[in-house]
């Protein structure tokens, strides 16, 4: 049976687009709101900037004092928090019902109004936090520069994918409070946002308060980043390796995908769950139960918009193997899933824990919430939430064989190693 969430979908006069998912099963709104600007808008120089506004939007706007934001909310029970990404910047709170015209108007006025508040002492303040975010999250935590050399190593030099979202600290450093006035001017603004209300409101109620909080902001000059050419999968191998303070030698094997919301990226997420994506996935049962050369494996997908995205697997070595050995097993899989494709078993395996965690997260308002504001803003399908999981059941054998035989080939891989040993 096809899921039937109710989902209203509305432009206002300035282009802020409100989509409203009614739930009266509890007294909550979720308030998600996704802005169109991530770390691939990000120009070379000039990298960071996309992240630091996720932190600025929390230091004060023109109404409202540094904190208060964040103070306000807690105060009356809510919780909330903002996220970066490469393709988009993302604030959201989960507030009780009686809350919801504060959660909006708090919203709108560091939305609307947040460079009253960006001054050089608060640029600076914010900077000195971003360092020390990369030093807990990025030099100081095992496994912390992976993705890093990962993304290096997969997207070329050029591409808006290549660094990552925290960017460089010297960037940062020479960023002037002009660059960063200017960023926020140029990404910033309701025809360039997508705002999901989701729960104890109705859908004309909804759009009605945001109109009233959000409808006086004028539209912005929105500066769109241009689109790359798709990436086609790697022709060789890529390799890195790097010698750290960790507990396990750990693989990452990495590919270029198809772009998300497409057919042959839906396939590919089937065949990185067959692959390792369940306890009775290939490589689970042939690496770590029967062969036992290495203690975990995993898989992650990253749907991303810009012409690519990215497939990843990653296994821990057994202290009796080594990483060639757990690459080579990996490979051999690899080669025999493009050529065979899966069995009938997995297909059905691999769906049915796919559906579950679909379900799973849409029981949630905040997922629902941040699920609905990502088709919206990024592939314009407010009704994505009711449609995917149909789309995902009709996935085939022989699709999963031929998309893994294009993309997922051993001869496709970067390869990040990270090995036990005194930091290089």
């Amino acid at each position: 049976m096809p899921l039937d969430f109710d989902v209203h979908d509305h432009t206002l006069d300035n282009g802020l687009r409100v989509v409203v998912a009614p739930d009266p099963s509890v007294p909550v709104v979720a308030v998600n709101l996704w802005v169109n600007v991530g770390s691939r808008h990000e120009t070379p120089g000039r990298t960071g900037l996309a992240h630091l506004f996720e932190h600025l939007m929390f230091q004060g706007s023109r109404n409202v004092a540094e904190g208060e934001h964040m103070r306000v909310l807690m105060g009356h029970g809510s919780r909330l928090n903002a996220t970066t990404w490469f393709d988009r910047t993302n604030y959201f709170e989960t507030v009780p019902t009686g809350v919801l015209d504060l959660a909006l108007w708090l919203e709108a006025d560091r939305h609307g109004y947040l460079l009253d508040a960006v001054t050089q002492t608060c640029l600076d303040n914010q900077r000195d936090v971003v360092k020390e975010e990369k030093q807990q999250r990025y030099d100081n935590r095992p496994y912390g520069h992976a993705l890093e050399d990962l993304y290096g190593l997969v997207f070329p030099e050029d591409h808006p994918y290549h660094h990552s979202t925290i960017g460089s600290m010297a960037d940062l450093d020479a960023a002037t409070l002009d660059d960063v006035h200017d960023f926020f001017k140029r990404h910033y603004g309701p025809n360039n946002t997508v705002l999901t209300l989701v729960g104890d409101v109705g859908a004309e109620q909804g759009i009605e308060l945001a109109d009233k909080y959000f409808g006086g902001i004028p539209r912005a000059d929105i500066a769109l980043a241009p689109r790359t050419e798709p990436l086609p999968p790697l022709t060789a191998p890529l390799r890195f390796e790097r010698t750290d303070d960790v507990p396990d030698d750990r693989l990452y094997l990495a590919f270029r995908l198809p772009p998300d919301h497409t057919r042959d990226y839906l396939v590919a997420e089937a065949a990185f769950d067959i692959l390792s994506g369940l306890a009775t996935s290939r490589l689970y049962r042939r690496a770590v139960r029967s062969e036992q050369v290495a203690t975990h494996v995993s898989r992650s997908c990253m749907g991303l918009l810009d012409g690519v995205s990215l497939g990843l697997l990653t296994a821990d070595a057994a202290e009796d193997s080594s990483i060639d050995r757990v690459e080579e097993v990996i490979c051999e899989e690899l080669t025999r899933l493009a050529d065979e494709g899966p069995t009938g078993a997995e297909m059905k395996a691999a769906f049915a824990d796919f559906e579950r965690g679909w379900l799973q997260a849409l029981a949630v308002h905040e997922e629902r919430a941040d699920t609905i504001s990502q088709s919206t803003l990024l592939h314009d399908d407010p009704q994505f939430i009711n449609t995917h999981l149909d789309d995902a059941a009709t996935v085939t054998a022989d699709e999963v064989r031929r998309v893994a035989s294009e993309w997922m080939r051993p001869g496709s891989r970067a390869v990040v190693v990270h090995k036990k040993g005194a930091a290089a």
